[in-house]
């Protein structure tokens, strides 16, 4: 057998073990699964075989990306580069951002370490906005000039 036919026969597999516990979980019905704590099982079996078919997924993604890298400098070199930007952006993000201690509404406190991270995603997040939005412009202005 060839690895497509074992995906599939792996996929339905797991498709059908999905189906089983989600007529379980519909059989059953909402409101006992809530008031009863034994039935807190079919939910979480339903949970356990989702993280479990995310990770096999995610393993093997990583694993096929990395060989697909590793047989194509050039492919590895342009991954790296824009592995290197992200990271310069996050750095410049990093830098710009400014930590400082906040009160929460439970009473907790937010560190100026967490806060600092906070905003850094934040500014990350415009960074890359920003720089989305200059690429489209420039593609579509040279586009234009183009025709």
């Amino acid at each position: 057998m060839n690895l497509q036919k074992i995906i599939k026969i792996a996929v339905l597999i797991i498709g059908v073990i999905a189906l089983f516990f989600l007529i379980r979980i519909m059989m059953i019905g909402d409101e006992v699964i809530e008031a009863d704590a034994s039935q807190q099982g079919i939910v979480s079996s339903f949970i356990t075989l989702a993280i479990i078919t995310l990770a096999i997924t995610t393993i093997i993604t990583l694993l096929f990306s990395v060989k697909n890298l590793l047989s194509s400098p050039a492919k590895l070199k342009q991954a790296l580069i824009a592995v290197g930007l992200f990271a310069l952006v996050v750095i410049v993000a990093f830098v710009m951002s400014s930590g400082t201690e906040q009160a929460l509404d439970g009473g907790d406190v937010l560190t100026a370490s967490e806060s600092r991270w906070i905003e850094t995603g934040i500014r990350t997040f415009y960074i890359l906005v920003i720089a989305a939005a200059g690429a489209m412009m420039f593609s579509g202005v040279k586009k234009m000039m183009n025709k």
